[in-house]
């Protein structure tokens, strides 16, 4: 009996010494963690401070002598000028009105073909599917001509158009939107789908009623890159809707804030705030199906 309680007791105090070192081997990495997301918020924080302070004290001194909520050299009056006098507020709502097709379009028509490509069968399914995927590594900037001429007046004559910044945001984001969505919709348990079959459910009702349901966090994490991209992206705006005019989006709009106003720090920083308001809180409102939808495609089982 003592051999057995001395063995009982061995067994206790090696589980609490393993529990006890995996406690404080995970203590390093936390505060490693903590003082990355430190140095990685400063610029930020930096960016927001110098954005409320007068011209005066951001020409002569550094954001962190204004860090008191005291401080006199703090102000609004630069967001102001941004939005009103610099048509940032125009630029503002151009960019959700190109940005939510531009995420929604291709994030239909690739839950479709995801669908297909995983619970469908139909000739040169695979080879299609690789096809698609190959065109991940194919650079964006190598179609900008043929678009050009299919877009331009030669073509469908939408350039300077809302339209045809949707139909390239759309066109570049089905590869990775398809590959994401299939490999996700490949986790989805068959004993569903089958069932579904049994009852008599044609494939839309499928689709609609359970494959659906269960892909939000993929359809979200691909919302997620889809949108951050299409909300920073520069050079299709320029390219496609141009530098000026009514349909200028916020990257543009802050492009042109940079030449017009390159001494004015606070003004600068003040529009940049703006741009970066909405990519966060889409990131931080979506963020638990992020991680979750990028991975359950990795691996299956």
């Amino acid at each position: 009996m003592s051999t057995i309680t001395d063995t009982k007791t061995q067994a206790t105090d090696t589980k609490a010494m393993s529990s006890s070192a995996r406690q404080g081997g995970g203590l390093a990495p936390r505060i490693v963690l903590l003082i990355v997301c430190v140095l990685w918020t400063i610029p930020t924080i930096g960016l927001l401070v110098t954005s409320v302070r007068t011209r005066d004290a951001a020409s002569t001194s550094g954001w962190w002598t204004s860090l008191a909520f005291w401080d006199s050299n703090w102000t609004l009056s630069n967001y102001d000028k941004v939005i009103d006098g610099n048509d940032m507020g125009t630029a503002f709502l151009n960019s959700f009105i190109v940005a939510i097709p531009a995420t929604v379009i291709p994030i239909m028509f690739a839950a479709f073909a995801a669908y297909a490509f995983t619970f469908m069968r139909f000739p040169g399914r695979d080879v299609l599917f690789i096809v698609i995927v190959a065109l991940l590594v194919v650079p964006i900037q190598v179609a900008f001509v043929p678009m050009i001429k299919f877009l331009g007046p030669d073509g469908l004559d939408v350039i300077g158009q809302f339209l045809a910044v949707w139909l390239l945001h759309t066109g570049f984001g089905m590869p990775l939107a398809v590959y994401l969505l299939r490999n996700y919709m490949a986790t989805l348990p068959l004993s569903v789908i089958e069932s579904a079959e049994v009852d008599g459910a044609t494939h839309f009702q499928t689709f609609w009623r359970l494959i659906v349901p269960m892909s939000i966090p993929a359809l979200a994490a691909f919302a997620i890159f889809q949108f951050l991209w299409v909300w920073n992206d520069l050079l299709i705006a320029l390219l496609f809707l141009g530098a000026g005019g009514e349909n200028q989006v916020v990257t543009a709009n802050l492009a042109q804030l940079n030449g017009r106003l390159g001494e004015g720090w606070q003004l600068l920083t003040a529009g940049a705030f703006i741009t970066m308001v909405v990519p966060l809180i889409v990131f931080f409102s979506l963020q638990r199906f992020f991680v979750r939808g990028i991975t359950a495609g990795s691996v299956k089982g």
